[in-house]
């Protein structure tokens, strides 16, 4: 199991949509995150930002991230999702929310 934390900012015009988005996801975007070897999987929000954890559960993280970018029904969701994101300058190339680096855990 990998542990995930990234960052993106959320639109301040937007947190409204991206809560009530949140308050209701679609059950095929929820399956489709099971069948890519996610669990645990939180978005918070504090100041603007845009913090998801999610543990990974999977032998190939690059493979089930190309099913999960594949999925038609997931690419929607994306679709109302994403104009309430604003990406991070930082992030690498490639991403679209920022991959954090790790720097303490304790179980």
């Amino acid at each position: 199991m990998e542990r995930y934390g990234m960052v993106i900012k959320v639109r301040p015009e937007k947190l409204e949509e991206y809560a009530r988005l949140h308050a209701a996801v679609w059950p095929d975007v929820l399956r489709t995150i099971r069948e890519c070897n996610i669990r645990n999987y939180s978005i918070y929000h504090k100041d603007g930002y845009l913090f998801s954890y999610f543990e990974y559960h999977g032998d190939d993280f690059d493979a089930d991230m190309a099913k999960m970018a594949a999925d038609p029904t997931t690419q929607k969701w994306w679709g109302l999702c994403k104009p309430c994101h604003e990406p991070l300058p930082t992030r690498a190339e490639g991403e679209w929310w920022a991959a954090m680096e790790e720097v303490f855990h304790c179980d």
